[in-house]
């Protein structure tokens, strides 16, 4: 059984706004989220005939019996990973959540080694298997450190802090979270107040790179293309502007307004409109949301309707992906 936590109550973020946007909901959906099934739980009150939840945390499934025996068969728990999400579908799918990022339940869990306020093992591994945040920081070279905390954290002193966990290492291995949050914050300015903790930016990183996050998030976007029917809604909420700039770009390129390029994506032929946009503009938490659950400050919400044009791969170099990223990293 789970052990007890002193966890806060889990609060989805942007649930209101995304039930609103893809009224009515009916059919058969998929949240490739689950963690506390929050949405799964607000597609099935809303009208959602079945939901599979699929999570890659075990913890997230064996949590979720507590709760989905109330729905009986209308709710199917899957362990794996929304990347292939299509995999788990038995047909056509009405509509696709994905809420990206690490879950408050994983969050507050300092045994799960993902948060820099609780003292706990370097873990940070969503599928609690494979290689750990300890692993990639004793272990990975100075360079690719610094280039992780750089394309994954937007770490502007990644070069600096690289150098600084090397030496820390050099005299002792670093294995909790407490750990190097202070070898981070001992190279980096104090905060002002209001600003966010100094080893925010490295930990985001870390993880994302010990969870291959981009690699997960480009495949899970094609995935649901394959899934999604004609019709189909496809909704992601993201909360830092790397994931998010990946999302627009893949909503921009297969709506067929992609042709455009950027700084951050070079210019593409467009093609055939697989998606149509529902949100122009990301939907973001509204005051009252803010006021109840701060976490969701940098929460967007993007949504498209699948058209009837065959699903087909995406150019990853038009979706802005890190470079490190496009170099065959996390």
């Amino acid at each position: 059984m789970p052990q007890p936590t002193d966890a806060a109550p889990h609060i989805p973020v942007l649930l209101g706004p995304l039930l609103a946007a893809v009224a009515p909901v009916e059919g058969v959906w998929l949240d490739g989220t689950l963690g506390a099934g929050s949405y799964a739980r607000g597609l099935l009150e809303a009208g959602a005939a079945r939901v599979i939840g699929v999570d890659r945390d075990p913890l997230a499934l064996e949590l979720a019996q507590e709760w989905a025996a109330a729905y009986g068969p209308r709710m199917q728990l899957v362990q794996g990973t929304f990347g292939r999400l299509d995999e788990y579908a038995d047909g056509p799918l009405d509509g696709v959540v994905l809420d990206l990022g690490v879950s408050s339940m994983q969050l507050d869990r300092a045994e799960r080694g993902f948060s820099f306020n609780k003292d706990g093992p370097l873990d940070m591994r969503m599928s609690q298997s494979g290689e750990s945040a300890a692993d990639v920081v004793n272990e990975a070279s100075e360079g690719l450190l610094a280039d992780i905390l750089y394309h994954y954290g937007e770490e502007r002193a990644s070069r600096r802090i690289a150098r600084t966990i090397v030496k820390a290492r050099s005299e002792a291995r670093i294995e909790s979270t407490l750990h190097l949050a202070a070898i981070v914050s001992s190279c980096l300015p104090r905060p002002k107040p209001g600003q966010s903790h100094p080893a925010t930016r490295s930990f985001q990183a870390i993880r994302i790179a010990v969870n291959a996050e981009f690699h997960e998030l480009v495949d899970g976007l094609e995935a649901a293309e394959r899934a999604l029917k004609p019709g189909g809604m496809l909704a992601v909420v993201t909360f830092h502007s790397l994931e998010d700039r990946i999302v627009k770009r893949f909503m921009q390129l297969r709506t067929g307004r992609g042709g455009q390029g950027s700084r951050h994506a070079p210019l593409v032929t467009p093609e055939p409109a697989r998606f149509d946009a529902i949100t122009r503009r990301p939907i973001g938490a509204d005051e009252a949301e803010l006021a109840a659950n701060p976490r969701s400050r940098s929460a967007l919400l993007r949504i498209a309707r699948r058209t009837d044009a065959p699903a087909g791969p995406v150019d990853r170099t038009g979706l802005g992906l890190p470079l490190l990223a496009l170099k065959g990293g996390a």
